[in-house]
């Protein structure tokens, strides 16, 4: 792998909707390679295709971006000497190139209609405009030189397509499946420029990444049946040398290993596949994200880079500015990775038990504000500790804490009622005396106190324990209950022991 060159990577995706996590993993790992050798990590927004292009999208893309802590160096929000960033800015510079390449005989003006090749798909189910078939077409091949003159000079409807040829192959070498050769003949004649002067994928790709010095190019495997027209562009316009080195990286499965993971897998295995929230401006409809569903970022973007590559080792759990240092282009696997969300899930638990309780406070006291909830960080400093080894999501933290702020609405009594008596009832109504009287409330007295007075009454430890639990917390979990009683107060101890009471022996 040759790296003579500054390293200038790009991300380029389409504006088109949510950002599935195969391109965020495409994203990181041209971040990550980009970082490793001091290169520079550019972001273009190919909006060439107007029919698919979406409101909103673009900023959502640079909002999941810096979510994940991978900014671009260069990007339309950031332009760098080689704009514009948006291929629909940039639309003058590719009619120049395709024009080239008919002058150099690599392409031909094609002049049918949508609904001429409708018709041909009709006769052919398996049409495809090629040198099989270019010259019964309506082209600038098929046609004689005057009526080409004259249907341009008409203004004619046409589309530019290159010209492949028909015998021969095309090899490269791939920096992740390294020798790869393609047959000329079995591949058709793209469309380079469009009816509307727009520039399609295959032409837009190879003008930009020259103009913007591209070296490297990591992009999906579904990529690489179109990459010997991009390689041919690059040398019909003369740019050989300074073609960059290629990339294919390996799909993400879906959990079975058949096929590639698409969102309709997400909802149908309750999953998220997109960064983040992505609401349909047409339908409304949204679609929930991994940052809203409560991963962090820092998980994510663990969990995807293990997606696909690993540092030679067993070990799973890396931060970026370590992924950025290990990171290596032989480690990729050539096979797909299949995603597997209880995996995910586990990254963002050891993240959670990892991080220190101050950095997760401001995203617990976010969460409390959803519920209406104002909380000192203090308070919320003593509830994380209390409960963070029970959090897979940072939404946990209401689950298994949301008693110490309210009462609970119902208690699981059904689990102490069969074998509740009157020396039970006896027992806790003089424990709300005891407690009352008591000044000094810490979590070993209120244990001492509780157990003493068991011991009075005759009864077993195991018998009144989870009664009491089961009246402060609502049910069957939680940390020590002599600790949630510590931090709950007295008042509030001693009022849910009263209404639980009156539960129980209704």
């Amino acid at each position: 792998m040759s790296l003579e060159k500054k390293v200038r990577v790009r991300f380029a995706p389409s504006p088109t909707g949510g950002l599935h996590l195969g391109g965020v993993r495409t994203a990181l790992f041209n971040y990550l390679f980009a970082k490793h050798h001091d290169g520079d990590f550019i972001l273009r927004i190919e909006d060439t295709d107007q029919t698919r292009f979406v409101a909103g999208a673009e900023a959502y893309i640079n909002e999941c971006l810096a979510w994940c802590g991978i900014a671009p160096d260069e990007s339309p929000e950031k332009p760098g000497a080689v704009g514009p960033y948006r291929q629909s800015e940039r639309k003058p510079s590719y009619r120049q190139y395709a024009e080239q390449l008919i002058q150099s005989g690599h392409a031909y003006y094609a002049f049918d209609t949508a609904e001429e090749l409708d018709e041909q798909r009709k006769l052919q189910p398996n049409f495809r405009y090629s040198h099989e078939n270019r010259m019964s077409l309506r082209n600038s091949l098929s046609l004689d030189e005057a009526e080409v003159s004259k249907l341009l000079a008409e203004g004619h409807p046409h589309t530019i397509r290159i010209k492949m040829p028909e015998e021969g192959t095309v090899s490269f070498e791939d920096m992740i499946r390294e020798r790869v050769v393609f047959e000329t003949k079995l591949i058709d004649d793209k469309v380079l420029l469009k009816a509307d002067g727009m520039p399609t994928y295959h032409l837009a790709v190879v003008v930009d990444d020259k103009a913007m010095e591209i070296s490297h190019v990591f992009r999906g495997e579904e990529w690489l049946p179109s990459a010997p027209v991009h390689i041919l562009l690059w040398e019909y316009l003369g740019w050989k040398q300074e073609m960059p080195q290629w990339a294919h990286l390996p799909l993400i499965l879906k959990p079975d290993g058949n096929g590639k993971l698409s969102k309709r897998d997400g909802d149908r295995l309750g999953f998220p596949v997109y960064a983040m929230n992505w609401t349909d401006p047409t339908s409304g409809d949204t679609t929930v994200g991994f940052r809203e569903k409560g991963f962090l970022p820092e998980a994510f973007v663990n969990m995807l880079a293990m997606l696909g590559w690993n540092d030679g080792t067993e070990e799973e759990f890396f931060t970026l500015n370590q992924l950025i240092e290990k990171f290596s282009v032989d480690r990729i696997s050539k096979a797909g990775a299949k995603f597997d969300f209880e995996k995910a899930k586990w990254f963002n638990r050891e993240w959670i038990q990892r991080t220190p309780n101050e950095e997760l406070v401001p995203k617990i006291a976010a969460l409390l504000v959803e519920k209406g909830i104002q909380a000192a960080v203090e308070k919320i400093n003593t509830l994380l500790a209390l409960v963070k080894d029970r959090m897979t999501f940072i939404a946990d933290f209401w689950e298994h804490a949301s008693y110490f702020f309210q009462a609970p609405e119902s208690l699981d009594s059904a689990a102490v009622k069969p074998k509740w008596t009157a020396e039970k009832t006896t027992f806790f109504e003089k424990i709300i005396t005891v407690f009352e009287a008591q000044d000094e409330w810490a979590a070993s007295n209120i244990e001492t106190l509780f157990k003493d007075k068991i011991a009075q009454s005759g009864l077993k430890v195991g018998e009144l324990m989870l009664p009491l639990r089961i009246m402060l917390v609502g049910g069957k979990f939680g940390p020590d209950v002599f600790v949630i009683a510590e931090t709950l107060g007295k008042e509030q101890v001693v009022q849910r022991i009263k209404n639980g009471l009156r539960i129980i022996q209704d």
